[in-house]
């Protein structure tokens, strides 16, 4: 017969019972201060309510605030034990000082440009971040508004977005964008489009059909893309392209290519590498894009030689191709011996019924080529050459050892 709960406690029987509730007590409370520490359930949103609790004007969204009245936003305080958590942790967010629209602060800062001691590589165009990192805002257009949804976008964005109309006059004639009311359009013209971007397309890959958009060529770079017609119109064809151009006088024009929901970049070509690992791309394409390939040793091109895949292809559609004059017969001379000293092979040229031509050259698959040379210039790289390290590395003037590949990849979408 089990004994009265009031005889355990008096005759102490089952002590380790009593010891038991009182631990199992402890450890709860324990716990429930841990989770209120960790999880606080007090936040104090008084500071920010103005912000959260109402949706903004149209003309604190889309206008800049005035000259001398810094637009400044604190983020919500956190209250942990009843005491405000750290005012350091605070960032007070302002308009950046003399911003424009599109103001890019590693790209505008001016006074390192002007401390650059030379700007034949186009240094000037490179990034340099200011110290400290700016906490700024840059404020929005007037009468910005949510974009126009992808598809639509590759041919329509709003004008407002982008309100850039020097391009627009500047490139009328080449059919690149046009205003249309409250859009800009871009029809897929071009510099080296005559016919339209969707034809230029085609006439590549008929020029060199082994090609094969979106099944064996399926990673793209477009070098001074423009407004990036010529991705956005591969990716109907399967095909990832990465476009990029400097911002320059054009204006940027890389806004119009995000705008429109294209893949791009701000990036040159100037003296240090491009921001990619080695490797990587199927075909390299270069539309009248402006770059001096055998400039300072040929260290630009060399520089597409380190990110084409072994097998690769380059595409270079540009005057010196397909004209005679003297200048450009001198840069096709210069193009022809260091394409021949890097061991390119010239695969496809021709010119398409608009009298615009192109050449195709591929890179070695295999290190033959270079042990073959007469002279071994460019060298190929030492054992110091870091494969893969590029972010603020400089231009090398060297080969990079090709790893041997037994045979080509299958096409997409049947890899291994």
């Amino acid at each position: 017969m089990t004994p009265p709960i009031p005889s355990i406690f008096k005759e102490r029987k089952y002590p380790f019972l009593f010891a038991f509730f009182v631990l199992l007590i402890c450890v709860s409370a324990l716990i429930l201060s841990n989770n209120r520490f960790l999880y606080p359930s007090e936040i104090d949103l008084t500071k920010s309510q103005s912000i959260s609790s109402s949706p903004p004007t149209q003309s604190s969204v889309h206008s800049p605030p005035p000259n001398g009245n810094p637009m400044k936003k604190k983020s919500p305080v956190v209250i942990v034990g009843g005491d405000e958590i750290s005012s350091d942790l605070r960032v007070d967010w302002e308009i950046c000082s003399g911003s424009q629209t599109d103001y890019i602060p590693c790209l505008d800062n001016m006074k390192a440009i002007k401390a650059l001691r030379s700007r034949r590589h186009m240094e000037h165009r490179e990034r340099y971040c200011p110290k400290p990192s700016p906490r700024c805002l840059v404020h929005l257009p007037i009468g910005y508004r949510i974009p126009v949804p992808w598809p639509r976008s590759k041919d329509m964005i709003w004008y407002d977005n982008v309100p850039h109309p020097k391009l627009v006059e500047y490139k009328k004639e080449q059919n690149w964008v046009r205003k249309s009311g409250e859009y800009l359009v871009f029809p897929g013209g071009g510099t080296q489009f005559k016919n339209g971007v969707k034809k230029y397309i085609e006439f590549v890959e008929e020029t060199l059909p082994t090609i094969k958009w979106g099944k064996h060529t399926r990673v793209v770079l477009d070098v001074g893309c423009g407004v990036a017609s010529f991705g956005g119109y591969l990716l109907d064809e399967n095909v990832v392209t990465m476009s990029f151009a400097p911002k320059d006088e054009h204006e940027a024009q890389i806004q119009f290519a995000l705008e429109r929901g294209i893949p791009a970049t701000l990036s040159v070509i100037a003296t240090q590498k491009l921001t990619f690992p080695d490797n990587v791309y199927d075909l390299i394409h270069c539309a009248r894009c402006r770059v001096h390939w055998d400039a300072d040793g040929g260290k630009p091109l060399l520089e597409l030689n380190r990110i084409l895949r072994p097998g690769g292809l380059f595409v270079w559609s540009a005057t010196p191709v397909y004209r005679n004059d003297e200048r450009d017969q001198s840069v096709w001379n210069a193009m022809v011996a260091l394409t021949e000293s890097i061991c390119w092979k010239t695969v496809a040229k021709t010119v398409d019924s608009s009298g615009i031509g192109l050449v195709i050259y591929q890179k070695p698959v295999s290190n033959s080529c270079y042990e073959d040379r007469k002279e071994n210039i460019p060298p190929l790289c030492d054992q110091a050459y870091r494969k893969n390290v590029s972010w603020y590395s400089p231009l090398e003037s060297c080969l990079p050892k090709i790893e041997m590949i037994e045979q080509r990849e299958p096409e997409w979408p049947h890899l291994a």
